[in-house]
């Protein structure tokens, strides 16, 4: 941790000289004596030892300046710095304007200029001052700082961006913490531009896009080849081990993720009936132990890169990434996954991210400790997160369309025994209100026609799911609601060889229309949307692909 720092601020020149002088005699060894000659020069001081998340101890202000007095300035810095030990530096005229302050700013101590010899009449002071900040002061949290708001959409992408990628970070919430809205006004010329996000090494960066935090938080997000064997879209389970069986075999691999790691499963809170966990594993962890296994045997995983296009140009396929960048290989597997459907009720578009979250429970969860949440939906994913949000809510309120939730026996029967978690059965819901953050939701009985309002801080969605083939979708053949035909599916859905098959031979399992590309995940047709399944598939997956590349 850098030294501490002291921080004279005086508009006198000579005076503040003096000052710097004699603080560098005694305190220059432990301590960083830095000068401003003015309120604005020192806060705009203070803000860079905010982004380098370095430390005042001590601050020793002169009342008379222009401009913004000694107190007026005090009254800034405490907000930035409250643990920092204030003294002011007083002529005698203004000796009852410091008392005042004491009480105003929590003032220290004030001295009455000229303090010689300053043995005697500044240093016990200051030495007493800076012992009693030993005692008290907090080390600054010295890495990634994120200052936003919980109801801010752009602050939800980012917190659920780095966690899901795993990538540590302080959470400062500008609404509830003064000294966070400081911190992000006087980085952004005294506006609170939210978020603000602040680096370890002293940069700051402003709601910036995902593909910009990936690269400053030490993601890889550029191809290191031109070429490679397989490459893989998606980083879900289905992706992931393929990744780790194919560089096994000694493939050159590259995944190609949009957001993160885990696909859908990544962000479970817990995963119960996996196997070979007996006490369940995260989605995330799961999901980190695979990239960890995929790497060591050498392959590479783009974060924050998305996939927009496939193309033919035999005997080769291309992969063209949103930034422009292409990559070539011999085969591709799409593994994208699935993602939930969007809400069509009234308000829930405007409210996203105000309080309406898709999945993300793991994510915001915390942040609606004794609120009352709802979350919508009945499956696994639904189930594993209203349990999770159990652990912080006074209350959840799962929504179940049917007559009774369809996540696996174990869940459902865990859920029935939460006295903190409600199950709605035949529940719709219609309507989701609020002005600045969501506040209630509308819900109807599908079997009754009642309809009644609850109240909810928070919302959390996790229904149907919808395959993310776009990329694919004139390319390979899919089913009417885009899940990707392949090996048996596709020879029935085609009767027979699909038209165009170039090949003298019948699309391998988990092939699609087009040889050489195969698919294996929920974005596959006929998959049954379980981790092991998917899982199982990208093993499959890459025994058929070596059997293409063979031929070749």
């Amino acid at each position: 941790m850098a030294k501490p720092a002291i921080l004279a601020v005086d508009d006198d020149f000579a005076v503040l000289n003096a000052v710097e002088r004699d603080l560098r005699q005694k305190y220059g060894r432990d301590y960083r004596i830095l000068k401003a000659r003015s309120g604005r020069e020192a806060l705009d001081t203070l803000a860079q030892l905010q982004a380098r998340t370095e430390l005042p101890a001590l601050f020793v202000v002169d009342q008379r300046m222009p401009e913004m007095s000694g107190v007026e300035f005090l009254e800034k810095a405490i907000l930035l710095f409250p643990e920092a030990r204030r003294v002011l530096l007083t002529a005698y005229a203004d000796t009852e304007a410091a008392i005042q302050a004491i009480n105003k700013v929590g003032l220290d101590y004030y001295l009455m200029k000229p303090w010689d010899p300053p043995a005697e009449n500044l240093y016990p002071v200051l030495d007493d001052l800076l012992a009693e900040w030993h005692a008290h002061a907090r080390p600054e949290y010295e890495g990634l700082r994120v200052v936003g708001a919980l109801w801010s959409p752009e602050s939800h992408v980012i917190k659920d961006f780095l966690v899901r990628n795993q990538v540590p970070y302080l959470w400062m919430d500008a609404d509830t913490d003064p000294q966070a809205r400081a911190l992000a006004e006087a980085a952004n010329q005294g506006v609170a531009r939210l978020p603000t996000i602040f680096f370890p090494d002293g940069t700051v960066a402003v709601d910036p896009p995902i593909l910009d935090l990936a690269q400053r938080v030490g993601l890889q997000t550029r191809a290191a080849l031109p070429f490679y064997d397989l490459v893989i879209v998606g980083s879900g389970p289905a992706g992931l081990a393929a990744a780790v069986y194919a560089t096994s075999e000694g493939m050159r691999v590259l995944v190609i993720e949009k957001k993160a790691p885990g696909g859908q499963a990544g962000s479970s809170p817990r995963i119960e009936n996996y196997l070979g966990f007996p006490s369940g594993i995260s989605g995330g962890e799961l999901a980190r132990r695979a990239v960890s296994q995929a790497k060591r045997f050498g392959a590479e995983l783009l974060t924050a890169q998305e996939a927009c296009r496939v193309e033919i140009r035999d005997p080769y396929r291309l992969v063209a990434l949103a930034d422009g960048s292409e990559v070539s290989c011999h085969a591709v597997l799409l593994a994208m996954g699935a993602s939930f459907q969007t809400l069509k009720a009234p308000g829930a578009a405007e409210l996203t991210g105000k309080g309406i979250y898709y999945g993300a429970a793991h994510t915001e969860a915390i942040s609606y400790k004794d609120q009352e949440v709802v979350v919508v939906g009945g499956a696994n994913s639904a189930a594993q997160g209203a349990m999770y949000l159990s652990r912080f809510a006074s209350r959840v309120t799962v929504l179940v369309r049917g007559p009774h939730a369809t996540a696996s026996v174990y869940l459902v029967e865990a859920m029935k025994q939460n006295p903190r978690i409600e199950i709605l059965a035949h529940t719709d819901l219609v309507g989701a209100t609020g002005d600045l953050h969501l506040e209630s939701v509308d819900v109807r009985n599908n079997a009754t026609s009642e309809s009644r309002s609850l109240t909810a801080r928070a919302l959390f969605v996790f229904i149907g799911v919808r395959p993310q083939s776009e990329i694919v979708a004139d390319l390979v053949l899919c089913d009417p609601k885009g899940y990707i035909y392949t090996g048996p599916d596709l020879l029935q859905a085609a009767g027979g060889r699909p038209k165009g098959w170039p090949l003298d031979r019948d699309p391998l399992l988990l092939e699609t229309s087009v040889p050489g590309i195969f698919a294996a995940g929920d974005v596959r047709f006929g998959t049954n949307h379980r981790v092991a399944s998917a899982t199982g598939e990208g093993g499959i997956a890459v025994a058929m692909i070596r059997e293409f590349l063979r031929a070749k």
